[in-house]
């Protein structure tokens, strides 16, 4: 049984201070009340469970929703590129690439941003939350998606490849930062002599050697 990515998740919502009195006996997350809590519990008891895939489901609703995936149906059409979306909320989370509005902002440092799960994830920074761990090593990560990245290391997997010298990276950061070799980039400027720098750790290096003397 492969349940859903739960929505209620006190790690999704941990930027409140609302009470959680409510505990899911089989995975521990916590929840407001008693309704979310059951309603929650359908996960586990596969209650709204995809006959296709497999997955469960909080409720009826978003298992329909889900179900559109497999039919291949999009209803939901880009009135500016045409892209189309099996669900009228992924229409509206895309539409604001185009209107550039960010309309989810973290209270702690005021950065915006378009979904309400990317504000979830950017929120792990400022409270230390990092709930996906390497199996190998044990290191933690703020989402999912620099786990998987994380993974190429212990795997030797490199498959991000400059198409400039065909040199491969196991991490995109790490092709990005190379391609500066390429374009002669150089983002990272000394506040101090505004030298400028392929990556920042050289910088820093500058201003420990080049400045604290001075200073």
């Amino acid at each position: 049984m492969k349940p859903e990515a739960d929505s209620t998740d006190i790690t999704e919502h941990s930027r409140d201070d609302k009470s959680r009195p409510y505990l899911c006996t089989v995975c521990d997350k916590q929840y407001t009340t008693k309704e979310l809590l059951s309603r929650h519990m359908n996960v586990h008891t596969g209650k709204y469970r995809c006959t296709e895939c497999g997955t469960c489901w909080q409720s009826s609703v978003a298992l329909t929703r889900h179900s559109q995936i497999h039919s291949g149906e999009k209803p939901f059409e880009c009135s500016v590129c045409s892209k189309r979306f099996t669900q009228a909320g992924n229409l509206v989370e895309h539409s604001r690439i185009h209107s550039g509005e960010k309309p989810y902002k973290c209270h702690v440092c005021n950065k915006a941003f378009i979904k309400s799960g990317d504000l979830n994830i950017h929120m792990r920074i400022h409270t230390g939350v990092k709930p996906y761990k390497c199996d190998v090593c044990d290191k933690a990560f703020h989402d999912g998606g620099h786990l998987s990245r994380h993974m190429n290391v212990h795997t030797g997997e490199k498959p991000f490849k400059c198409y400039a010298c065909d040199k491969v990276f196991s991490q995109s950061e790490h092709l990005n930062t190379h391609m500066r070799v390429h374009t002669g980039e150089k983002p990272y400027q000394c506040s101090l002599c505004n030298k400028t720098f392929t990556r920042s750790s050289v910088l820093n290096r500058h201003t420990r050697n080049v400045h604290s003397s001075r200073t």
